[in-house]
């Protein structure tokens, strides 16, 4: 679905057009539909060399991904998770599934984790810490913190300051760069640090395989075994034999096909998704967000003076058949994580309460930006 072939202009809609038609046909044709087959493995070598990692393991969802590199470590009740507060909720859906307990932080200015509330809320959990966590010992790790990165609307989070404050404290850093594919931070790929990198193609995404997600990391026994709990962990038999329940998280192949379609357009992906931002901090009524360097710029967002303004915008842009949305409601806010203990958290809800997030989709039309202009008046 993309805006020219309707009237309503959605906030990132996919962008697909003949390429990934062809490469969806070429892959139906091979004979290969079921999750496994050439596409998907060409599809985890592009994405490998594109988080600058080793290995790739492409599943059905970024959440997916999350929930296979906790099995990994082991995470259960033991365990203490610490997120961003302003983030999806399916960066810690599989942690509270596995009963982990949930530590949330505010961010700063940019959205992203606020790296000296971070260091507060690690310091109590370093007490437990006898040391970090090592491939070798993956069912009993001795750290049992671990600390998720959230890449917020595409910009990278400050990797540096984060490995270097879970390597003080014994943490495992996990990076959720779902948001981000193709962002950078200083030069290193979105999904680079940490034990792993963690990607999503959702349909809303800026590389979409409609549904779809991906684990990058530098630790062959976490990909391999990921990609073996993914299949059902069927172990290599004739016959179906299993010393352990797995997953059935393995991405198809014909959607393998359609993400490696949506990396040849990558660069130009990005151009315009800069482009976009470019046009809004020209022409919005109000500030927009400026990430940091390096962003995708998968959503523009803007900020109004209060929530009132930000209501009143949301309902100007639906009267003219255009989506926004609010920005991310903090986990904090959320009824269901209401007991969890949060660090800060001011700044984002003063986000949530002025920021909404603008059409930002690859085919935005000239025709399209009109339209939003007169909306915005």
């Amino acid at each position: 679905m993309s805006n020219t072939k309707t009237s309503r202009i959605f906030l990132s809609p996919p962008s697909v057009g003949a390429k990934e038609r062809a490469a969806v046909k070429r892959a139906f044709d091979s004979g290969y539909v079921a999750p496994c087959g050439p596409q998907v493995d060409e599809f985890e070598r592009r994405l490998a060399a594109l988080a600058g990692r080793r290995y790739a393991v492409a599943v059905s969802s970024g959440t997916a991904a999350i929930d296979l590199v906790m099995s990994e470590l082991g995470v259960d009740e033991s365990w203490t998770v610490i997120a961003p507060t302003l983030t999806f909720i399916a960066t810690v859906g599989p942690a509270f599934h596995r009963g982990a307990k949930l530590v949330f932080v505010d961010c700063d200015a940019t959205g992203n984790i606020d790296v000296a509330l971070l260091e507060e809320a690690l310091k109590p959990a370093a007490l437990s810490v006898i040391a970090p966590y090592h491939a070798a010992e993956r069912r009993s790790p001795k750290s049992k913190t671990l600390v998720i990165g959230v890449d917020l609307y595409g910009a990278c989070c400050d990797y540096g300051a984060i490995s270097k404050l879970c390597r003080r404290y014994g943490a495992i850093f996990v990076d959720d760069a779902a948001e981000a594919v193709g962002a950078t931070w200083k030069g290193k790929s979105a999904g680079s640090a940490g034990l792993a990198g963690i990607y999503s193609f959702n349909g809303n995404k800026i590389v979409t395989t409609s549904g779809g997600g991906a684990i990058v990391t530098d630790d062959r026994g976490l990909a391999e075994r990921a990609k073996k709990r993914a299949q059902q962990s069927r172990e290599k038999c004739a016959w179906y034999e299993h010393k352990e329940v797995g997953y059935n998280y393995r991405l198809s192949n014909i959607l393998g096909a359609l993400g490696i379609a949506q990396l040849d357009r990558l660069p130009a992906i990005l151009a315009k998704r800069r482009a976009n931002f470019e046009w809004y901090a020209k022409n919005f009524p109000g500030d927009v967000m400026v990430p940091p360097d390096g962003s995708n710029h998968w959503l523009t967002i803007g900020l109004l003076p209060s929530r009132r303004e930000r209501d009143a915008m949301s309902r100007r842009l639906a009267a003219a058949d255009i989506e926004s949305r609010p920005v991310w409601k903090p986990m904090h806010l959320q009824p269901v994580f209401a007991g969890c203990k949060v660090f800060g958290g001011e700044v984002a809800e003063t986000l949530f309460e002025r920021g909404i997030c603008l059409p930002s989709g690859t085919d935005l039309s000239s025709a399209d930006f009109r339209r939003i202009a007169g909306a915005l008046r």
